[in-house]
Order: structure tokens, then sequence, then C-alpha cells
């Protein structure tokens, strides 16, 4: 059966939906509504995966790649640019400087931080002893390496993922070769399920050379752009936009906006500036900006802004300061249901909520799903989409976030469609970009729809669906 939903709650997902000038087929929610009455997971999951879906405007480059993808390439030196990788399989507790940087949470404790060969060799020869050349691992060793880049154990939490698995990557995030040929990897993935836009959180400085040596940040750019000329990532059909994101607690963090906002104005592939880092982190809260923020406005003019806010699991008022900082869009935005005249601000409003429920769930923000504010956003009218977040660390795709929608929230097939082109609508795509975006979503839902208006079950036969670890283990659900 269809979940109720309050009458303001209907006509906002509805207006929004023929505002747009969403194509339905005739009697297609009737459809939909028997689909989820007699599919089975498996057949809903197929049914899910096939759909056309808009934009992932809320992924995290460096976190968007599975472990394997990871480790494949960090030991291939034809694809990674002839770079040699080790990776930390003791801790000696070696006198001198390391490897790491050394702070408070004192990363030096870690296994499996991978460096590059040029850092290797600067090493002492206790602190060389501490690593294993990645090719020289051993099965177990492997699997433990690949293990340490996804939250898939009881007890992985926020600490394990912003405090260990971020640093386990290390240096693989300098290497240009690397990033690109995951972000490939990433469109092709996208592309199959149906997603059509990609606006990814990275940047272009901080790559270096196998020796060690800093790549200009004007190389870095063009790193991406020749990896998506080529016939490969064109073929996906996925367009993709970056953000250029700053760390919100960093001493520097200023300075970085005002880096960023004269990267993101002189680079057309970037289209906007996100501000990321955990706001349990109180030297990253939203006010600490408001006078940089205002001043940039001074020199730069159509500089897009989605900033993460209210990702934390108590009442705040981080959204509403959020939103004086310029922001347009909210990350995740979880405690905005605490903050009553804050969700009265954004209902029909321009403002739109990006949601990643796996994870949320992961990080323990709302880790019983059926609570989370995501259906009451959506049904008083809060302009909302769903995302991946960090779906390599996850181990899921985007089709898991659609699943997880429907089984938990009962969607109606004009809010499926609705969450899908509110993705594009509230994208920070050129203009004209966006038009076709939403043109070509347009074709591709009515056909969609015609494609199963009759017998439902017999296209289903012709969708072969990807799905990983997160999804046999959650789901119960695994294809070949």
């Amino acid at each position: 059966m269809m979940t109720p939903i309050p009458a303001f709650g209907r006509g906002a997902v509805v207006a929004l939906s023929v505002l747009a000038g969403v194509a339905h087929a005739a009697g297609f929610s009737e459809r939909f509504e028997t689909i989820k009455d007699e599919a089975t997971d498996e057949q809903l999951y197929r049914f899910l995966y096939d759909l056309p879906k808009g934009g992932d405007i809320h992924n995290h480059l460096g976190g968007s790649s599975r472990s394997e993808w990871w480790f494949d390439l960090a030991v291939d030196t034809e694809r990674n640019g002839g770079y040699v990788y080790y990776t930390k399989t003791a801790i000696e507790d070696c006198p001198g400087p390391r490897a790491e940087p050394v702070d408070q949470r004192n990363p030096y404790l870690i296994y499996f931080h991978t460096i590059q060969e040029s850092t290797y060799e600067s090493l002492s020869d206790c602190q060389k002893s501490e690593y294993e050349l990645m090719t020289g691992l051993d099965d177990e060793e492997k699997a433990m390496w690949i293990a340490g880049l996804r939250l898939d154990q009881e007890g992985e939490g926020r600490y394990e993922f912003f405090e260990k698995t971020w640093r386990r990557i290390g240096e693989l995030f300098r290497n240009p070769h690397i990033t690109t040929e995951l972000l490939v990897e990433n469109m092709k993935r996208f592309g199959a399920e149906g997603v059509r836009y990609l606006e990814l959180q990275t940047g272009a400085a901080g790559f270096v050379t196998p020796e060690g040596e800093p790549i200009p940040v004007e190389e870095g750019v063009q790193f991406y752009e020749d990896r998506l000329a080529q016939k490969d990532a064109r073929d996906t059909g996925v367009t993709v936009r970056f953000l250029y994101t700053v760390l919100r607690f960093s001493p520097d963090a200023e300075a970085d906006l005002e880096n960023a906002y004269a990267f993101v104005d002189a680079n057309d592939r970037w289209v906007g500036i996100n501000m990321a880092g955990r706001e349990d982190n109180d030297k990253g809260h939203p006010l600490r900006f408001l006078e940089t923020y205002r001043r940039m406005r001074r020199d730069y003019s159509d500089v897009h802004l989605s900033i993460h806010a209210g990702e934390v699991d108590e009442p705040s008022k981080h959204v509403r300061q959020t939103l004086l900082l310029g922001a347009e869009r909210i990350g995740h935005g979880v405690d905005l249901i605490t903050d009553d005249d804050t969700m009265l601000l954004m209902r029909e409003g321009p403002y739109l909520v990006e949601i990643q429920l796996i994870s949320n769930k992961l990080l323990e923000y709302t880790p019983d799903l059926d609570k989370h504010p995501f259906p009451e956003y959506l049904r008083t009218g809060i302009p909302v989409n769903l995302n991946t977040d960090d779906r390599g660390m996850w181990d899921t795709n985007m089709t898991d976030e659609y699943f997880t929608a429907v089984k938990h929230f009962d969607l109606s097939w004009e809010e499926v469609v609705a969450v899908s082109r509110m993705g594009l609508e509230h994208s920070f795509a050129p203009e004209d970009e966006k038009a076709d975006l939403l043109e070509s979503y347009d074709s591709d839902i009515a056909a969609f729809e015609r494609r199963y208006s009759g017998d439902w079950t017999a296209p289903l036969a012709d969708v072969e669906p990807e799905t990983y670890t997160y999804g046999e283990r959650v789901f119960g659900l695994s294809f070949d």
C-alpha cells in the first residue's frame, strides 16, 4: 500500500514533477504500487538498478572508489604512472621523523598507511622495516589492506572513518594517474545504473611525481581534462563537474577558502565550493567563515556553494548558520529536523538538502534508518535528493540508496521521480548543460515507464545489476 502523505506534502511533490514537465505514462503510479507489492527484493533491486537516476551531487571523489580498485591501481605501474607503493604492516615505535605527520590523533599507530617509494627511501632503516612493498603482500595482508578502506564491521563508525580510513590511503591521493583512473571507473559504474550527472568534491592541488616533486595545479587540472576526453570516459554518457573542497577545521581554512574562490573562478570544470569536515570539531563552526564569505562575494560572482551542515546527532543551528554563509545546498542536514524555524524557511524554497541514507547510518548519525528525517523533509516540501557520499568506503552504489529509501519509506512513483529530478534541478551545472540533462532525463524516464507498463517482470531479465558487500550483508542480495 502507498504510505499516506499529508495533503501539503503530496501537493508539494506532485507540483515539483508537474512544474518540471515530467511526463508520466498513464497509470504508472498504480503500476509502481503493484511492483512494490508483488516484487521480491531481488526483482525490486533489478527494477531500481534499471531506473534512470538524476545526479549524485554529494560525492567525495577520494571516498568514492572501492578498496579493490585502489589496490589494483597501486600495484599496476602501467596504469598508475610508474609509481611504486609501500604500506605499513608493522609498528616498531622507531625514533626520529616519521612518514606520517604526527598530531593529537597519532596516525603513526595506524596499520596499512600507504606511501610512495620516494617517501620510503627517505626513512630510517627502522622505519623502513615497518613498511612492505604492496606488490609483495600475501593474500591475508591484501585482504586486510582492502578491509581497512571500508566500514564493514560492527563497531566501526565515525572515528574509524574520519581518523583512520582516510589516512590509510595516504599518498595514493597524491597520484594524478590513480585519481583520474578512479574517476573513470566511477563514471562507468554510475552510468551503468542510470546516473547521468556527477558533481564530485575534489581539487587539483597536492599531486606529486614519482620522485615526490610537486605537480603544478595547472597540470593537475589538465590530468582531469585529458582523462575525461578519452573514449571510455565519453562512452559512459555521464557528465562530470567538480566542487573544490575546503577542510573546515584546518588552521588555515580561511586562506584555503580564498584560494578556492580564485581557483573556481579560473576553472570551468569546477562549478562551486564545498566545505567539509567533522562538525563535532568546533574549530570549523559555520560562523567562523562568515566574514570571509562576505569578503569573497565582493570580488567574485557566480561561485556556487554547497556546504556540509547538520551532520551531527544533537540539536544545533548549523544549517541556519550555513545558509547565512550563502549556501545554496546543505550536505546531510540530519539535525535540521530539530530547528523548526529553519524547517519552515526551507519549505518550497530554493535550498536543497543532499541526503545520504547509508552514510548517516554507518557513521551513526541516524543508526535507525526508520527514524531518518528524509521523508519528513520530502513530504513537507523541502527539496531533497539521494546521494552516495563516500560510497567506496561503504561499498555501495546509488541503487542501494534508492532501494533503502523505497524499502524504509515506501516512496510513491511521483516521489521517486521528483527526488531523481531534483538532483539535476539543483545541480551547479551550467544552465544550458542542465537543460540538456533534464530533457534527457524526462525522455528516459518516459521510456522506462513504457518498458514496465506491460508485463513488468519481463524487462528484468535483461537487467544485470552490480552490487557490493553492503548489498550482500544488509540486503542479502548478490548478483553475478
